[in-house]
């Protein structure tokens, strides 16, 4: 006779199910950075991983679950310790970036989210949706920064020198339903220490320069320190007499989009355009402020602009 399937294939334990905190962590650019010099960039990721990620994690009380390549997974208790935690490493590597040359700079993205995973004991493991939103929600956090769901905001309470910022919803890949995402950032108290971690660079010329699908040039420069004393910021669009900054381009509006930079960050808010604004792919909600960094790109309509500061 035939051995049974039991026989050859014992039937394996249910996997094990636990709430917990994930949070997932890339570096921005990393292939960028890779193709510019491989074992520098090796060198700089592995002692933020030894000096920075792994004692914030574990002072958090959390357990680093994976860290293969420039991707980090670690996982929490409680939603509160996992913030904690990415506020602690966000603030090292500021410091840790500033003794290297800002084309070397090292600037996680860091997502949180509150889910149901599965765990495997054997493998030191975590697997499940959980899993999976905390690394798209991870894709939405600002090079540097942290972003969070709603299910980890509504649980947590931060630190007073830090708030949370709406930043509406978003749909991410293979995922069926909307994500509401929430940045941390630091409040106007902790300006002055938001401001020692941003590149010197900031502090001069923003150039934006690109082409629409057929290849027509368009772009503008801004003196960022001049743009610092307009708290209204500027305006982006079509119309001559109602803009600061002039895109004639069809799929622009008269009145498209505003630039402003508030404490020592860019942002750039959708005025109710007719074909949008989006910052590297994200849409920007109307009316909801999104950050601008260097190297970002900014579509206005169909106008894509590369965006550095100089």
């Amino acid at each position: 006779m035939p051995r049974s399937q039991n026989q050859n294939n014992p039937p394996m334990a249910n996997p094990q199910r636990r709430l917990c905190a994930i949070l997932h962590a890339d570096v921005s650019g990393f292939v960028r950075l890779m193709e510019g010099g491989e074992d520098l960039t090796f060198e700089h990721l592995k002692s933020a991983q030894s000096e920075i990620w792994r004692p914030a994690i574990e002072s958090a009380g959390g357990s680093l679950i994976n860290n293969a390549g420039d991707s980090i997974l670690a996982a929490f208790g409680s939603p509160r310790a996992a913030i904690a935690a990415a506020i602690d490493i966000q603030e090292r590597m500021a410091r840790f970036n500033e003794s290297l040359d800002e084309e070397w700079r090292l600037l996680f993205r860091i997502g949180v989210h509150l889910g149901e995973v599965i765990v495997d004991d054997e493998d030191r493991n975590i697997f499940g949706d959980g899993v999976n939103l905390a690394e798209r929600i991870q894709g939405l956090a600002e090079p540097g920064g942290i972003a969070v769901s709603r299910a980890v905001r509504d649980v947590t309470e931060l630190h007073a020198d830090y708030a949370f910022v709406d930043r509406g919803e978003h749909r991410a890949k293979n995922v069926s339903r909307p994500l509401h995402i929430y940045h941390v950032h630091a409040r106007a108290a902790s300006a002055q220490t938001t401001a020692a971690i941003l590149p010197r660079t900031m502090r001069a010329m923003l150039h934006c320069h690109g082409t629409d699908p057929n290849g027509r040039k368009f772009g503008f420069d801004l003196d960022l320190d001049r743009l610092e004393n307009q708290p209204e910021g500027v305006v982006i669009g079509r119309d001559v007499d109602q803009c600061d900054v002039v895109l004639s381009h069809p799929t622009v509006s008269r009145r498209h989009a505003r630039l402003v930079l508030a404490q020592y960050r860019l942002e750039v808010a959708d005025m109710g355009s007719t074909n949008g604004t989006s910052v590297d792919g994200a849409v920007v909600q109307p009316g909801v402020s999104w950050p601008v960094e260097s190297g970002a790109t900014l579509r206005i309509g169909d106008v894509e602009l590369a965006v550095r500061y100089a």
